[in-house]
């Protein structure tokens, strides 16, 4: 069974805009290395618009341009992901072959990918990482977490309903060259 693995940036304070803050090329790594790992993603439609058409065309970018290599070779990994599902009542239409909308049954079709032959789901954002944790559906949680206190804009699980409290096991920890932390739990 393939496991849905949740990454995301955040502050100190729990802010995960990303217009917050940029990772620096250690972190970048880290996220590309996570990324190879990928076959799916799952995006709510914020998250998918924000992602896409930015990182497929980054991917595009010739060697030595202005973009930072680690951004081409994170373009690269997710370019490479096999398919994009995306959580959305509003939005009309995607970009390319391997991206479809789902409208309804977000449980019902997260179990059924988790059962298909593959490389582990990945999902980012806020809104549809709440719903899917609330539906205890999240294997794994990865949050890199930035040395700033942002004091506004969205913050991690904002929203979040739960049955009973979600108790994680912290199995791994990594410090970047920043001051930025990147923290790995289980279920």
């Amino acid at each position: 069974m393939r496991k849905l693995i949740y990454a995301i940036n955040t502050s100190l304070d729990g802010h995960c805009d990303h217009t917050n803050f940029y990772p620096d090329e250690d972190i970048m790594t880290h996220f590309t290395q996570l990324t190879r790992d990928a076959g799916t993603f799952l995006y709510g439609r914020k998250t998918y618009e924000l992602m896409i058409p930015y990182w497929p065309d980054v991917a595009k970018t010739p060697p030595g341009q202005d973009d930072r290599e680690v951004d081409i070779e994170y373009a690269k990994a997710f370019d490479a992901v096999e398919k994009i599902v995306v959580f959305s009542q509003s939005l009309d239409g995607v970009e390319g072959e391997k991206t479809r909308v789902v409208r309804t049954g977000l449980r019902d079709e997260v179990l059924k990918l988790k059962q298909q032959p593959g490389k582990n789901i990945f999902t980012g954002g806020v809104n549809l990482a709440a719903q899917l944790a609330a539906l205890d559906l999240i294997d794994e949680y990865h949050c890199v977490v930035h040395p700033i206190v942002v004091g506004g804009g969205t913050r991690l699980f904002e929203g979040i309903r739960l049955q009973e409290k979600l108790q994680l096991k912290l199995v791994e920890s990594k410090v970047f060259k920043s001051g930025a932390v990147a923290l790995r739990y289980l279920k």
